[in-house]
């Protein structure tokens, strides 16, 4: 006779992981301003490392960001999922792998309909993309962090009830290993 099958709630029990969350822009990539051009991405150093460390460590890995130049009509989201394929690529290329992307298009001063909102719940500081990917994958909040080069990470990371740290530096496995990433973190 043949194992029943899990339910979704024994699937999801099993499957539990902390998350790293990332901010694109100045934290994986350097931040040109609206970049969008996958010629342009330029990863900062140690990225794919730490995207590579967590990823091994078993946690999920997901980029959070902002990109008012969709509502600006600076750029698509067609632009938008070339680069973060690109991305991608290169983290599996490095041994590591970025779960999900969410995208916050949104900022009041926006020209194109429907983006050109102020105060998205998924704009940050506010924490809807974050939690939104705590709802769809399943993430133990306690463990878990945002890392972004901004306050507004931070403040979105504090809001959806997860630390938040302030990357200031030029490399980010450098900054990890120099704030305690690997130590404090027992997953």
């Amino acid at each position: 006779m043949a194992e029943p099958a899990l339910t979704r709630e024994q699937y999801e029990v099993i499957t539990q992981r902390p998350a790293l969350f990332l901010d694109r822009d100045g934290t994986i990539n350097c931040d040109q301003g609206y970049t969008h051009k996958v010629e342009d991405m330029k990863l900062i150093d140690g990225a794919l490392e730490l995207i590579r460390t967590y990823c091994d460590r078993g946690w999920h890995v997901f980029v959070v960001t902002n990109q008012s130049g969709i509502a600006r009509g600076y750029f698509g989201f067609d632009a938008v999922e070339r680069f973060h394929d690109a991305l991608r690529n290169a983290c599996v290329d490095a041994g590591g792998f970025i779960h999900d992307f969410e995208v916050s298009p949104y900022h009041e001063s926006g020209c194109l309909e429907p983006y050109a909102v102020a105060n998205h719940r998924t704009r940050k500081p506010n924490p809807g993309m974050l939690l939104d990917l705590m709802e769809k994958w399943s993430v133990i909040k306690a463990d878990s962090l945002m890392v972004g080069d901004k306050n507004i990470d931070v403040l979105a990371a504090e809001a959806a009830g997860i630390r938040g740290l302030l990357f200031d530096s030029h490399d980010l496995m450098q900054f990890a290993v120099a704030n305690g990433l690997f130590e404090s973190q027992t997953s």
